[in-house]
């Protein structure tokens, strides 16, 4: 059974998702809840679910270092295997990465390679693209550059807004990064491409 710590910064959908997923026959187990905002509302779903939760504050540490190194000493004691970064909004330093090169997943709301970084939706509407959707990669220095572990394509419609694509690619979203999870605890790193 490998042990899984999902990192978040706000609401906690995509965490849910995991979480009420790994039950049953499942191969992966989630040991802890760490947000780096106090109060974000994913906490609450965890501590529902039965997760041991954390908060470190990223605000309270002077250097992005020094709140990684808090980071660290609060995973520590669940002694996580993997990691799932849920909406996270912090970017990672090259040195906490390479501490989890091969046992970290993010999921990141466009078909990668296209829009890493922010407004994914607006910048796939404005490009005039006929699909958009999500990716569940593996974790690099580079960001939203690691190896595509699984993608969900939603068509974009006529009229779409970034909020109205950004709903209709979240439910793809909570089941693509289960899926992706489900077999890379496994050891598989073929792709899951839905629908």
């Amino acid at each position: 059974m490998r042990r899984v710590a999902i990192l978040i910064s706000g609401g906690g959908s995509n965490m849910e998702a995991l979480v009420r997923d790994m039950g049953g026959d499942h191969p992966a187990r989630a040991v802890l809840v760490v947000s780096n905002v106090p109060g974000a509302g994913g906490l609450a779903k965890a501590q529902a679910l039965g997760v041991p939760t954390a908060v470190v504050d990223h605000r309270d540490y002077p250097t992005r270092e020094a709140f990684e190194a808090a980071l660290t000493q609060a995973l520590r004691p669940a002694a996580p295997e993997l990691i799932c970064l849920a909406g996270f909004m912090r970017v990672l330093t090259a040195g906490f990465v390479a501490g989890w090169e091969g046992r970290m997943l993010n999921i990141h709301p466009s078909l990668l390679p296209k829009y890493k970084g922010l407004n994914t939706h607006a910048r796939a509407i404005e490009a005039g693209d006929a699909q958009a959707g999500c990716s569940v990669h593996e974790v690099t220095a580079r960001l939203d550059d690691g190896p595509i572990l699984g993608q969900a394509r939603v068509p974009v419609e006529p009229g779409d807004t970034p909020d109205t694509l950004a709903a209709r690619i979240l439910p793809w979203e909570h089941r693509l990064y289960p899926a992706v999870l489900r077999r890379f605890a496994l050891g598989d790193k073929r792709p899951v491409l839905l629908p």
